[in-house]
């Protein structure tokens, strides 16, 4: 889209309340000025923390079992497996691959050991 388009389809949609189409987004997030880095810096937002009561509804991708958060560490643990999923931005990354082992299984500890 040639730059002189995008500048009125940004002014355009600065006025509206819709959500513009993905398009006409990437036009407006290309024409605002950029702020600097020093700028930018002082008005970051700090991380967002966890909402404990997302613990009502989030269970773990791989045995849908409960889920314990964990404040110090900042992630979300599944005691059972011994699985770690971290949090990011207050945003829980529930992929099984995000996942960190805290321990082995308790059943595998006493298999092994026999």
């Amino acid at each position: 889209m040639p730059r002189g388009v995008c500048g009125r389809l940004a002014s355009a949609l600065r006025g509206t309340r819709a959500r513009p189409p993905a398009v006409a987004q990437r036009c407006v997030h290309a024409s605002v000025s950029r702020p600097s880095p020093e700028q930018s810096e002082r008005t970051r937002e700090p991380p967002r923390a966890f909402d404990p009561a997302l613990l009502e509804f989030l269970v773990c991708p791989l045995s849908k079992k409960p889920l314990r958060y964990e404040a110090s560490t900042n992630e979300l643990i599944n005691e059972e497996l011994g699985i770690a999923y971290p949090i990011t931005d207050g945003i829980p990354n529930m992929i099984p691959q995000a996942a960190r082992m805290t321990h082995q299984n308790k059943k595998q500890e006493e298999t092994e050991q026999h």
